[in-house]
């Protein structure tokens, strides 16, 4: 039986304030984060939000200001989106595996001035300084044992985290409207560089209302965060949603395959939002006597896996999944209780979203018919504004008037849709969207490599692996390890190639163009070298 919300938002009032108000107003001294550290309340993380609000104001951080965040799962990191929410300034969240060249062309494709950054990442800054633009301000939060890292000086303004709070009380001058800026979030959907989602606080609000729907969260259930903080899922599909709901969220620092299930019985959560590889991982694990005796009932998994029916009767939960992108947000949702089957990734959301699936002329295709799904949003501003600092991409984006995902898809006649492929070339490997240029471009800084193009391949955990194929420049030679230590440098590891293989060219268009398509269906070949079967491990 569905358990919703007792609160209903309308959409004009799905700014981020006024939806905490009324959950305060009904859940006050309700524990709304539980961390191994602390508890907190829903009045009392209203509080400190506000405090740290003002002190963000006093710094001089304004209306519509960018101010990125590249922070652990910590409470701060819960109180900083919060507080940025409050004064109607533009959270720009950073992914904690970025590097080098990827991670310059955030900050400075942002144009934000302040940077909040835990001292364990600090080191990041030292060698791209000259390379980020208007960051000139660094919030500096210590989460390393010990003494604090050493704090870089002259380049940056440098400011602890735990100064930052006012003793002021005082609410905002005005709450944002909905259709305001609540985030700017890096993608990379595309073949070119990373790009900047502009989300408002509807689309925040309709994004984080999706789990809500798919597990019928409510305000008994205790959500456990195994996702990141920094990705839209595990910030607002996780802890936004849980305060939608009126529930309580379980913070935990990172995924833990061998702590997952004491962590849910510590903190005797409901309900999670696991990705369908950590699914299978799961698993995979040794059958054990007391497998459904956890109090974990429900599970939102994206995308669903191949043992469905055998994960929900083993672990006596049962499994929703949801289908979405930071663009175009979640049209398509599959409840627990109404899942068809193990490949389907949902069904629409009533009227929230109009769907289509078509083909390269954006003309509709037959049911059953593989082409891309297109969405339109039935109320104002639930998706992306568009493209931040890229309205190009934005009327490439919307073409025709329909909001392009990037994704084959297909339906069955009950209404049942079916991911079937990436349009383009960007991986999907284990809830990171990856750019294949950007993998490219650092691969192609080896200097024996000619030329490399990077592609996906099937993986056995869901979603997909990293391959790259290269050319080597003449008289050369290339020894895997060393590339793989050699990107491991600049880059995200779950960036670097799981699979290489050495090739005497690279297939092409008459225009000269590279035929990746050609080199996704070959796929991996004998000559191919695994990093995981050569039991290379790399450092996180």
């Amino acid at each position: 039986m569905r358990v919703a919300s007792p609160i209903i938002d309308p959409p004009s009032e799905r700014d981020f304030p006024t939806v905490f108000r009324k959950r305060i107003a009904a859940y006050g001294d309700k524990v709304l984060l539980r961390t191994d550290g602390r508890n907190y309340s829903y009045r009392e993380l209203d509080l400190l939000s506000l405090r740290l609000a003002n002190g963000l104001v006093d710094l001089g951080i304004g209306e519509g200001e960018t101010v990125l965040a590249m922070l652990p799962n910590v409470p701060e990191f819960v109180l900083l989106w919060m507080a940025l929410a409050r004064i109607n300034a533009i959270e720009v969240p950073v992914n904690v595996h970025y590097r080098e060249n990827i991670l310059a062309h955030i900050i400075g494709d942002s144009g934000a001035s302040t940077m909040v950054i835990a001292t364990s990442f600090l080191d990041r800054l030292g060698s791209i300084a000259d390379r980020i633009g208007d960051l000139r301000r660094l919030i500096v939060l210590d989460d390393m044992a010990g003494p604090p890292t050493a704090l870089p000086r002259g380049r940056f303004e440098v400011i602890r985290f735990d100064a930052c709070f006012s003793r002021s009380d005082k609410a905002p001058a005005r709450d944002p409207a909905y259709r305001d800026l609540m985030a700017v979030m890096y993608t990379s959907g595309t073949t070119g560089p990373s790009k900047g989602v502009m989300i408002t606080h509807a689309h925040a609000y309709e994004y984080a209302a999706s789990p809500v729907e798919a597990l019928h969260l409510g305000p008994d259930d205790i959500y456990y965060a195994a996702l990141p903080l920094f990705h839209i899922a595990g910030q607002w599909a996780v802890i936004y949603s849980t305060i939608i709901a009126g529930g309580t969220a379980a913070l935990s620092r990172s995924f833990s395959l061998s702590s997952f299930w004491s962590d849910v019985r510590r903190h005797g959560a409901t309900a999670t939002f696991l990705l369908g590889a950590q699914c299978n991982w799961i698993f995979a694990q040794s059958p054990r006597p007391d497998d459904g005796a956890s109090t974990l009932r429900k599970v939102l998994s994206s995308p669903l896996f191949p043992a469905l029916d055998e994960f929900k009767r083993r672990f006596r939960v049962e499994v929703g999944t949801a289908y979405g992108a930071t663009e175009i947000n979640v049209p398509l949702v599959g409840e627990i209780g109404n899942i068809a089957n193990a490949r389907m990734c949902g069904r629409p959301r009533g009227d929230k979203f109009q769907i289509r699936i078509v083909d390269d002329a954006d003309e509709e295709v037959p049911v059953g018919t593989v082409g891309e799904l297109v969405v339109r949003p039935k109320e104002p501003w639930t998706a992306m504004a568009g493209y931040w600092r890229h309205p190009e991409w934005t009327v490439e984006a919307w073409r025709n008037l329909w909001l392009h995902s990037g994704d084959y898809v297909y339906r069955d006649d009950e209404g049942n849709y079916y991911f079937s492929d990436r349009k383009k070339d960007a991986i999907r490997r284990r809830g990171e969207n990856i750019s294949s240029l950007e993998v490219e471009r650092e691969i192609n800084a080896h200097p024996a490599v000619l030329e490399s193009a990077v592609i996906p391949v099937a993986s056995a955990d869901t979603e997909q692996e990293v391959m790259a194929v290269i050319v080597l420049k003449p008289d050369t030679k290339l020894d895997f390890v060393e590339l793989t230590r050699f990107l491991e440098a600049r880059m995200a590891y779950f960036m670097v190639p799981r699979y290489v293989e050495i090739a005497s060219e690279l297939p092409r268009t008459p225009t000269g163009k590279i035929t990746k398509a050609e080199l996704r269906k070959r796929g991996i070949t004998e000559a191919t070298w695994d990093r995981v079967r050569a039991g290379i491990v790399l450092k996180r």
